[in-house]
């Protein structure tokens, strides 16, 4: 039995109707976004009919699919270097190094053990859902650790009285953004089976393996993104102690 929702008129309306709810509630709430909300609606629209009609292909050459997870990585690093930054030029592309040097380590791992069979359509999927972990993460760690420079300025100068390198100085008001960073993929990973069926766990169910299966699938990609928000987190704020990462 297909579980998936059927593609037609009704899909498009309820999906129109939530996107309105959610721009309508968060304007009502005067958070400011509605219009971001109603625009990130609209592109994961196109970007998900693309991405669909690609894929097919993709999928059919180790090559391709290779270099649509190389074009992920570049988007994420564009995406969480605006959060970052308020731009995509100059230092923005710092954000490239928390990303592939998060992600990279823990994909070959997974390949070489062959827990992730190295086939296009196992692939792909898997390094999507870390890639986006790692864009997450290192968008979160760089802005509140930039944030707490700005607002926590004169801690900042006082450990540079005290003698403290601009780095270590940095680090000492900064740190603490990049534990709540982590907070989310911490709560995620403690509650799994709990509160949430996550992605993985339901994909691979959806696909027709059993629960066991559905299950070791995703404690590997949680505790792979784990591993991988860590070590993100760590060089987004080593990033931004370090001045490479700064406000646009």
């Amino acid at each position: 039995m297909n579980a998936a929702p059927a593609v037609g008129p009704v899909l498009g309306l309820v999906l129109l109707a939530l996107a309105c709810l959610a721009a309508l509630l968060v304007r009502l709430g005067g958070l400011g976004l509605s219009r971001e909300v109603l625009v990130a609606a609209a592109r994961a629209t196109v970007q998900l009919a693309v991405v669909s009609l690609l894929i097919a292909a993709v999928l059919r050459s180790a090559g391709w699919t290779a270099v649509f997870v190389t074009g992920m990585v570049v988007v994420a690093a564009a995406t969480s270097g605006r959060r970052v930054t308020g731009t995509v030029r100059g230092g923005a592309w710092w954000t490239l190094v928390p990303i592939a040097a998060g992600v990279a380590p823990v994909l070959a791992l997974l390949m070489a053990t062959r827990l992730v069979p190295a086939r296009p359509v196992a692939v792909l999927p898997i390094a999507g859902i870390l890639i986006g972990g790692a864009m997450t993460v290192t968008a979160l760690t760089g802005r509140r650790a930039l944030d707490e420079l700005r607002t926590r300025r004169g801690e900042y100068e006082g450990g540079l009285a005290l003698g403290l390198m601009p780095r270590d100085a940095a680090l000492e008001v900064c740190r603490p953004a990049a534990a709540l960073a982590l907070v989310p993929a911490v709560d995620q990973t403690r509650t799994v089976g709990l509160v949430t069926l996550p992605g993985a766990f339901v994909g691979v169910l959806l696909g027709g393996s059993d629960p066991v299966e559905a299950g070791a699938t995703q404690l590997l990609v949680l505790i792979g993104l784990l591993a991988i928000e860590s070590a993100a987190a760590l060089i987004t704020l080593e990033l931004v102690a370090t001045g490479r990462l700064t406000a646009g």
